[in-house]
């Protein structure tokens, strides 16, 4: 097994010289050594005790169970078979410019792990309309290693996105892939905001890095740019942070990371969500002391690309000025 803290320390100068360049010195190199010491730490660290992603066991565990079950390939069908969402958010103090403004909501590809469910992706996206495309981590099938089969086959996926495309990163994802992702035309938001423009009215997309394992992120710095009043949006690997979203004013958290279970008993109930946080806020729509917002149940799969019960997804969620409330209809493709 290769070791990631060597590679980390190997890392080449161009790539060390882009990461400063891009989040300054002092973060790229605190974040590297983050990565260095934890990146395939199986228990403590991050949010959870316990990360069987890591667990290099996991998948000859999960996949020798589902063999005896009878269920694998069943598993590895429904995995390739990608939904479209509909979700509206109402916004009281949404600009009327922004009315009908829509967000397309890609989260959890693991884009090397499972070609059937990217080609089903692509299918998918290719004919929507949308303002803008948000990427809510997980690009990367592993948590460690190699990453260029990621890039390689996300770039075939940005090819049938158009402009503009925003992203943050997830827990599967290394600091290293940065400038490889925003050569392909993603705009990172690494704990950075963007003010999204329509004539004289504006709404703020905020970014944070991830915030499950790495605990790299920092709301604060992410909306200190926010006018008191302004709608603002925040996009996260991970759905764990809502109080700390709401309690800096956010209207609308979008996040992906529990995949809605990706292995559910009958009626979508997940065995676990990897995740701390209310089960209701799981999967879907859902709302916290007035700030909406949304779990993707994600495009790719962790650890196998199985399925039961939680078929994979992609959202495009419609703005709307109006009273808040929560509204969602499912399109199955």
């Amino acid at each position: 097994m290769a070791d990631p803290a060597a590679e980390s320390r190997s890392l080449p100068v161009d790539t060390k010289t882009a990461l400063a360049r891009r989040l300054g010195l002092r973060y790229a190199d605190q974040r590297l050594r983050i990565e260095e010491d934890h990146e395939t730490q199986v228990f403590g660290h991050g949010i959870n005790f316990f990360h069987p992603e890591n667990w290099y066991s996991s998948a000859s565990l999960i996949r020798s169970t589902l063999r005896l079950c009878g269920l694998y390939r069943r598993g590895l069908r429904n995995a390739a078979r990608v939904e479209l969402r509909r979700n509206d958010v109402t916004l009281g103090n949404l600009p009327g410019a922004f009315d009908g403004f829509t967000i397309l909501h890609i989260s959890d590809m693991h884009v090397d792990m499972n070609d059937g469910a990217m080609q089903s992706l692509i299918r998918l996206v290719a004919p929507i309309d949308y303002d803008i495309c948000v990427l809510t981590g997980d690009y990367r099938g592993t948590t460690w290693g190699p990453f260029a089969a990621t890039i390689e086959g996300l770039a075939r996926v940005r090819s049938y996105l158009h402009d503009p495309i925003y992203g943050v990163l997830g827990n599967h994802d290394t600091i290293r892939m940065l400038p490889d992702l925003e050569r392909l035309g993603i705009r990172m938001l690494i704990n950075e905001c963007e003010t999204l423009d329509r004539g004289s009215e504006h709404i703020h997309l905020a970014g944070i890095d991830d915030a499950h394992f790495f605990r790299a992120e920092n709301i604060n710095k992410a909306a200190s740019a926010i006018p008191e009043r302004g709608v603002s949006i925040l996009l996260s690997h991970s759905p764990e942070i809502y109080r700390q979203a709401a309690a800096a004013g956010f209207d609308l958290l979008l996040a992906g990371h529990t995949h809605g279970g990706q292995i559910c008993l009958p009626g979508s109930i997940p065995i676990t969500l990897d995740s701390v946080l209310p089960r209701r806020m799981g999967s879907g729509a859902w709302r916290y002391n007035g700030m909406a917002g949304y779990t993707s149940a994600g495009v790719g799969s962790s650890i196998l690309p199985v399925r039961f019960n939680c078929p994979p997804s992609i959202t495009l969620h419609t703005l709307r000025y109006g009273p808040p409330s929560i509204g969602l209809l499912s399109q199955s493709h």
